[in-house]
């Protein structure tokens, strides 16, 4: 037996091919229209209208363009909401610039920090290459919103609005990652004195005072004070000169982020467990990440609670799983993958974590939600893609589709089970950076 494909294990799968039925007309099909156009079961969208017994009142969607700052929106999305109907407006939106300027000089200071104390490993430690692989890009996890935020306050959007850069991030993100892997390279190099670790500490902020240059190149300046200044729905004039961003988040927004919980479902670890992920702690007074693994039924217990209460609910999935983006449905039964093919390609949450196959790549907010006796059956979807997709950028999503591919919800801690906050007041177990949660 030899490890190479032979030619008779060719002409056996060339005569397998032309023995299943309809292999030529699928294959044409395929071939000019996509798999996904080809898998679809449009009789599922019978059960996916746009009415939810529980929704939230809500405005126009918010677009983060070509940038990956999902988790970033969809955390300002949940404060808007709430903001909005505090103060009687319409379509406010916070900043996303602004937290994005300091989420990107933040975590410029945590690669070079890490890369310090990671100084002496080989180039092939594992550790080291997380480290550099880690670099600078716009993703995040929920609880660097709120570390950031706590630091750094908020400012409304027309104090700090998007740039080119901010709206399409791909260039400053290869900029600022060159000089990342530059510096730490020449770290590398760096002569081995009595005084190495604070050489390299100066060397470090040097480096900073150059990324902070380049991110208001980039980004802009963000703004020290400002004016609040609006008109509520009811045509009434306000205004409040300036305004701190610190005092504009502790004054306006006063939200206390110690009484949210970060409730995950990841079956490949145990459950009953409070993880955390300090590899993508990039503020290191700051707010921790932490995910109280509680499973899918308790998840969505919380979140249909939150709903329930008018309160919108972050949550992070696999979104390239079983989407449709223009019609905006998210829904596996919509695609007949498996049928089309005439292959078995199921994997079940656990192995898609432990594979590598299923992971959060999206955050969005949950508005509203269907439900039957008290069984949800679907949800209502705020993304942040714009209003050009979906129904005016709001998403559908099957009660199936969150049980496979919603891996964690943020809600408030008075919507938690005992049970619930019992796990989230555990001591958290620290996970690698290469982690299945990472």
């Amino acid at each position: 037996m030899t490890k190479d494909l032979s030619f008779d294990d060719l002409a056996d799968f060339a005569a397998d091919f032309k023995q299943t039925p309809a292999s030529d007309v699928i294959a044409r099909a395929v071939q000019e229209n996509g798999i996904d156009a080809v898998s679809k079961d449009l009789s599922a969208k019978a059960v996916l209208n746009r009415v939810f017994s529980v929704e939230i009142e809500t405005g126009e969607v918010t677009h983060q363009k070509q940038s990956g700052r999902c988790w970033l929106f969809a955390t300002l999305n949940t404060l808007r909401h709430n903001f909005t109907k505090k103060y009687n407006l319409k379509d406010f939106q916070f900043s996303q610039n602004y937290i994005s300027f300091y989420d990107r000089l933040e975590k410029a200071n945590k690669m070079l920090e890490w890369a310090i104390d990671l100084i002496d490993r080989p180039e092939d430690d594992r550790e080291y290459l997380a480290m550099l692989e880690w670099g600078d890009d716009d993703g995040g996890q929920w609880a660097n919103g709120p570390a950031l935020m706590n630091k750094y306050g908020l400012v409304p959007k027309s104090a700090m609005p998007e740039t080119y850069n901010s709206d399409k991030t791909a260039e400053i993100s290869t900029m600022l990652n060159l000089k990342l892997h530059k510096a730490v390279a020449h770290m590398k190099k760096m002569a081995v004195t009595p005084t190495h670790k604070a050489d390299l500490h100066a060397y470090k902020l040097e480096c900073l005072r150059e990324i902070y240059r380049m991110l208001v190149y980039a980004f802009g300046q963000p703004p020290a004070s400002f004016d609040f200044e609006y008109r509520d729905k009811d045509k009434n004039y306000h205004i409040a000169r300036n305004l701190t961003p610190k005092t504009f988040f502790t004054d306006y927004v006063a939200v206390d982020f110690e009484q949210y919980t970060v409730l995950v479902d990841a079956p490949d670890h145990k459950y009953g467990k409070n993880y955390g992920l300090p590899s993508q702690d990039y503020i290191f007074n700051g707010k921790k990440i932490e995910l109280a693994n509680v499973g899918i039924t308790a998840m969505k217990k919380a979140a249909i609670a939150s709903l329930k209460d008018g309160q919108a609910v972050w949550f992070g999935c696999d979104v390239v799983k079983d989407m449709d983006r223009k019609e905006g449905i998210l829904d596996p039964n919509y695609f007949k993958k498996s049928e089309l093919f005439g292959a078995d390609l199921q994997l079940d949450k656990a192995d898609r974590l432990a594979t590598r196959d299923g992971q959060v790549t999206h955050a969005m907010t949950l508005t509203g939600v269907d439900l039957i006796d008290g069984n949800p059956t679907k949800w209502k979807v705020e993304n942040s893609w714009g209003d050009k997709v979906g129904n005016k950028g709001y998403f559908v999503m099957s009660d199936v589709w969150f049980d496979e591919y919603v891996y964690e919800v943020v809600v408030k801690n008075k919507y938690l089970q005992e049970e619930d906050k019992h796990v989230a007041a555990k001591e958290k177990e620290d996970l690698a950076p290469w982690d299945s949660l990472r």
